[in-house]
């Protein structure tokens, strides 16, 4: 069954111009250390092309990766038009077949997704033709999908991050329009518990604004790092501050700021898994040094280093790479692993490839 798209004309909003890094504190030491994750390949989505900005989580023991964008004609720099789709896929078992199992309300990706006990949460996201506020819940029950409404976020959003602490769902960042030229300031928190739940706004990070930024959960804390964020251009053009920062926040403390990353990591599969130690692993992610790259159909991908946080000793280290390059797609805890489903390869280019690797 073939899913049905909208198309739009090319939003050249996630092509922006290399900027130097804000000035932040002294990074922390660049430790090599040994892989901590072994990747391995999963029946690949089936798409030719694959998607970007999916939304995915567990559902029922099930893998459900749904929603998302290609360029399914012709590359952007070739004229290409952006489609998103609204089909839902569902991988019952490692070694099993992707199947269709359902459809979303509307063609929709680059939201937040986050797997609950209740299904999968999609938060926001965006279309051909603006960002949304909807928020629900995906559940695979007895081989059929159901959709299950959630209070809307207080405005619309896409290219945020999240992660679930708890039975509290936090959204951190993104923006606002297609045509943004800032990124937010702003951090919401919505509490599953609740019988009336809605969601609230929270005081945000004490550092710039971004997007696609990566989360966490750990410790009793929310964890936000890198990403990127936007002005104005000379030329009116939105351009990016490319971002090594990052935050912990921990409810009833407020925020801490930690150690910087070793590199830039915007659009990393987030939430961010949690390893042994405690430790935070962000896998790959774009760090701006190849975003003018001609001629474009050569560009060789994004990088593939893990950058690992040990949240006792507040430092970071660069341990081993990953086999593939992926970006801006969620990743998913399934059955003892991290999986990252698909997501874009090189700018303008998307992979149906999806791997993953056992966690510790």
């Amino acid at each position: 069954m073939k899913p049905r798209p909208i198309r739009t004309a090319c939003l050249i909003c996630l092509m922006f111009t290399l900027n130097t890094t804000p000035t932040v504190a002294a990074a922390a030491p660049d430790l090599a250390a040994p892989a901590p994750l072994t990747w391995q390949r999963l029946p690949s989505l089936p798409d030719r092309e694959g998607f970007a900005g999916s939304f995915a989580g567990v559902s029922c023991d099930a893998l459900l990766v749904g929603g998302g964008a290609n360029f399914p004609d012709q590359r952007p720099w070739e004229g290409g038009t952006k489609t998103w789709y609204d089909s839902v896929f569902v991988l019952e078992k490692p070694d099993g077949d992707w199947r269709l199992a359902g459809r979303l309300s509307r063609p929709l990706g680059y939201g937040v997704a986050l797997t609950t006990p209740r299904g999968v949460a999609c938060l926001g996201g965006s279309d051909a033709e603006r960002h949304h506020t909807d928020c629900f819940l995906l559940r695979w029950e007895h081989g059929d999908l159901k959709t299950v409404p959630l209070p809307p976020l207080p405005r619309s959003v896409a290219n945020a991050c999240g992660a679930l602490l708890g039975q509290t769902l936090y959204v951190a960042g993104g923006i606002e329009t297609p045509a943004a030229t800032n990124a937010l300031l702003a951090f919401y928190a919505l509490d599953l518990a609740e019988a009336s739940a809605r969601w609230r706004e929270l005081e945000p990070w004490p550092g710039p604004a971004r997007m696609l930024a990566v989360a966490s959960a750990a410790e009793g804390s929310f964890f936000l790092l890198g990403g990127a964020a936007l002005r104005a251009g000379p030329d009116g053009k939105t351009a990016r501050d490319w971002l090594r920062d990052g935050y912990r926040f921990t409810p009833g403390q407020g925020w801490q700021r930690l150690a910087d990353l070793p590199r830039v990591s915007v659009a990393a599969p987030s939430p961010a898994s949690v390893l042994p130690g405690p430790r935070l692993v962000v896998v790959g992610g774009d760090d701006g040094a190849l975003v003018n790259f001609e001629p474009k159909e050569k560009h060789p991908g994004f990088p593939r280093s893990m950058l690992v946080y040990d949240l006792k000793a507040n430092q970071w280290s660069t341990a081993g790479e990953v086999p593939f390059s992926l970006v801006t797609t969620p990743s998913v805890e399934w059955r003892g692993h991290v999986v990252v489903p698909g997501g874009e390869a090189r700018p303008g280019v998307r992979s149906p490839q999806v791997w993953w690797a056992k966690l510790p």
